[in-house]
């Protein structure tokens, strides 16, 4: 069976809800990242792609249900390129690159666009329609940003608790204190802001024309440990062991992402080198209320799928959601844990859900090039109990 390979990776700087981008529409920030994706192959014809699947965990607005369609069109590629929307809510655009990875392998495709778009700053309200024709009683719209919205009343009330809450109970059973919450997210700030000014980010970032944001907008340069423990919890009162606080917590954002991933022989048509080989893929599931830990079996899956053990990991992109559902997850693997997230990660870049799968897997294949690593994981939690996990293992131009 032939292979799927990472060839090429953009994404936009991400702002944070209400910010930069707050007035950015997600499909054209999706047709923004395709085209710039499509034009960095001089020689690639656009008509020559096979499809473009995105990952979106929203569909209730402007996304008109199928960013991915939406993004073709407006990003000037042909209208003979099919689009397909993918939701698995967080590991929306990692599940997008899994399916053409299989569509590549199978032979179905040489060439697919895959990644994923979030504006939760423009996230729509919705109103429940009524079972019966003008109602008495008051109606109530739902946010559609974040999180469970007209919940079943058969779901278990564990099921449904907050992601915040969810994460408490996680950081209660693995016995995560606030101060090493802490820790950890002061971690990914710092060194967010060192990636930046080496310029880590610059190959593989797309500007949005007319906004003025050069870099992701909730990397906050000179963060303190002092800072962050006089954050207030958000989910639960202190006194009653509540460690969860907006600093720890990935930010809501704004943002699209993409990737290029194509058979052995596209690498013709891209006159380019693939960066990394897909090398297994794999999707775990556990209780929707420790939704944080599921990465642990799904990397695990996904090593073993490979035929490698941790051992020869050499770099790890887990997506963090909160810094206590990294830190379980760090924890049950045996790996050093220096070689996760070294660009820094979603508490301090942001987290547009859409939008992060994709992040976390072009992130890998380029660190996997910049550090020398031949074998790398990129992972994500999924709300209501899921997780995705990708191993990547290197290319060497030389051997391509």
């Amino acid at each position: 069976m032939p292979s799927a390979f990472v060839y090429d990776y953009v994404r936009t700087p991400f702002g944070k809800i209400g910010g930069a981008l707050a007035a950015e529409r997600p499909d054209d920030l999706a047709a923004l990242v395709v085209r710039a994706l499509v034009d960095r192959s001089a020689s690639l014809d656009p008509g020559s792609v096979d499809e473009v699947i995105f990952g979106n965990a929203n569909g209730a607005g402007e996304e008109n249900r199928n960013v991915a369609r939406m993004a073709v069109l407006l990003s000037g590629l042909p209208v003979t390129v099919p689009g397909s929307t993918v939701n698995r809510l967080c590991g929306s655009s990692l599940d997008a690159a899994m399916m053409a990875s299989r569509q590549i392998e199978v032979g179905e495709a040489d060439l697919v666009v895959v990644g994923g778009v979030e504006s939760m700053s423009r996230a729509p309200w919705v109103l429940p329609k009524p079972e019966r024709t003008y109602p008495t009683g008051n109606a109530t719209l739902e946010s559609t940003t974040l999180g469970w919205r007209l919940v079943n009343p058969r779901m278990a009330d564990d099921w449904t608790v907050s992601l915040g809450e969810a994460t408490e109970r996680l950081a209660d059973r693995h016995g995560i204190s606030r101060e090493r919450q802490d820790a950890f997210a002061m971690r990914s700030q710092t060194l967010a802001v060192s990636s930046w000014a080496q310029g880590k980010f610059d190959p593989w970032t797309v500007r949005v024309p007319g906004v003025d944001l050069g870099r992701d907008e909730s990397v906050r340069e000179g963060t303190t440990m002092e800072a962050l423990a006089g954050l207030r919890t958000v989910f639960r009162p202190v006194a009653e062991g509540g460690t969860v606080t907006a600093g720890n917590a990935s930010p809501m954002s704004d943002g699209a992402s993409a990737v290029l991933l194509g058979s052995e022989s596209a690498s013709d048509a891209l006159d380019r080198a693939p960066l990394a080989r897909i090398a297994a893929r794999a999707a775990a599931a556990n209780e929707p209320q420790f939704f944080g830990y599921a990465p642990v079996e799904a990397a695990n899956l996904a090593i073993r799928r490979a035929g490698i053990e941790w051992a020869d990991v050499g770099a790890v992109e887990l997506n963090e959601a909160f810094a206590a559902q990294a830190l379980a997850c760090i924890e049950a693997w045996p790996i050093d844990p220096d070689i996760v997230n070294r660009w820094g990660g979603a508490l301090a870049i942001g987290h547009p859900l859409g939008a992060s799968g994709g992040r976390v897997l072009g992130t890998l294949a380029a660190r996997l090039h910049a550090e020398g690593a031949r074998y790398g994981v990129a992972c994500l939690c999924i709300g209501v109990g899921q997780a995705l996990a990708v191993v990547l293992e290197r290319v060497d131009e030389s051997a391509a």
